[in-house]
């Protein structure tokens, strides 16, 4: 009959990076449709994603396999058949969530359809009184739909399940079972080869860990090479600042007599300022005199000063108090026009009347 769709959701897929093994890379540049597939020919359950024209996600789901969470919108499973790992993103935790439920139930269905698929081999045996009619009917009839997970199992089964039973003594049930075992020969070594892979991931992270602390060590050290290295080079100048005194002595003792000679003359310059400053003495007094004059006539300003501001305010006060009584007369004025409107349009009419009477 083909695959039947079973659920699908949008989420961004993305592969494990097959050198590094510890980079993702992005399968899509965007969003696309994750479904879950049951293959009624094979009774397998596949995760299949197609981006554009290729299938980026081509997944047969076996019992072995694990849905990790690693954050919380994002979640990975190893395909040791396919040799990869798949990672998806999604756009909230609840769909990450979902998905999560989804791939542990039909997981689950796996387990039950390769438990089924032992049973039916076990069916095959010499010693079951199971017509080969009633066996291709009951694998058709498994291969069209898939086992529904519940919590007592359906008809089916409970009929392999009490007919398995009643074979546990025969020796062709343990024949069949190395069959099985044989059949399965390469998934084990696929699963092997993951474990391989994973162990050479812990021996390269170790590995990693101890380049690091070996790195840390070298930088150590090297910080203590350059302050071994700042101290010679402190020595070094210690040294040449030592030899160059020695040097410079009989230069330094021509500056210093230099310097004295300067020095003496420069007391004299300033001897005879002070000399000049003492024969001016008067002339300072006359200067404070003056600033005693100039403090008093300012303080007069001030007081003239004060006094028009108050004579500002008085009249500003002033100024508003007629305007007041501008805007009142004013008022009143306006109301006199008025009734004076009145009056002249009483008196008109009043003439008019009178006019009438005459003429009549």
């Amino acid at each position: 009959m083909g695959e039947q769709p079973l659920f699908s959701m949008k989420a961004h897929v993305f592969q494990i990076d097959p050198d590094t093994k510890r980079n993702w890379i992005p399968a899509s540049k965007h969003a696309v449709t994750v479904s879950f597939f049951y293959d009624a020919g094979r009774s397998v359950y596949r995760i299949i994603s197609v981006g554009g024209t290729k299938a980026i996600i081509n997944s047969t789901i076996t019992p072995n396999m694990t849905f990790t969470k690693t954050s919380q919108k994002f979640g990975q499973w190893a395909d040791s058949r396919a040799n990869t790992v798949y990672g998806l993103g999604f756009a909230t935790e609840q769909q990450l969530q979902q998905f999560s439920e989804q791939f542990k139930d039909f997981k689950e269905a796996a387990r039950l359809v390769r438990d089924k698929s032992q049973e039916k081999f076990e069916l095959l045996s010499p010693g079951l009184n199971i017509s080969a009619p009633q066996l291709s009917q009951a694998l058709s009839m498994d291969r069209q739909s898939p086992p529904l997970l519940g919590v007592n199992g359906s008809s089916e089964d409970k009929l392999f399940r009490s007919k398995s039973a009643d074979m546990e003594q025969s020796m062709e049930k343990e024949q069949m079972r190395k069959m099985l075992s044989e059949g399965s020969i390469c998934e084990r070594n696929s699963e092997a080869e993951l474990f391989s892979l994973r162990d050479s991931n812990a021996k390269l992270v170790a590995a990693l860990q101890d380049a690091n602390s070996s790195i840390e060590h070298w930088k150590t050290q090297l910080a203590e090479y350059q302050e071994e290295t700042d101290r010679l080079r402190e020595q070094v100048a210690d040294l040449e600042a030592q030899s160059g005194v020695s040097a410079s002595t009989e230069t330094g003792n021509e500056e210093l007599t230099q310097s004295v000679a300067e020095m003496e003359a420069l007391i004299k310059a300033k001897d005879e300022e002070i000399k000049t400053l003492r024969g001016k003495k008067p002339d300072f007094g006359e200067l404070e005199k003056e600033r005693e004059e100039a403090i008093q006539r300012m303080q007069d300003l001030e007081v003239k000063n004060s006094e028009l501001e108050k004579r500002v305010q008085a009249v500003e006060s002033d100024l508003a108090s007629s305007q007041d009584a501008r805007n009142r007369a004013e008022i009143a004025m306006q109301k006199v026009i008025e009734t004076l409107d009145v009056k002249i349009f009483d008196l008109s009419d009043l003439r008019q009347n009178l006019a009438k009477l005459l003429d009549n």
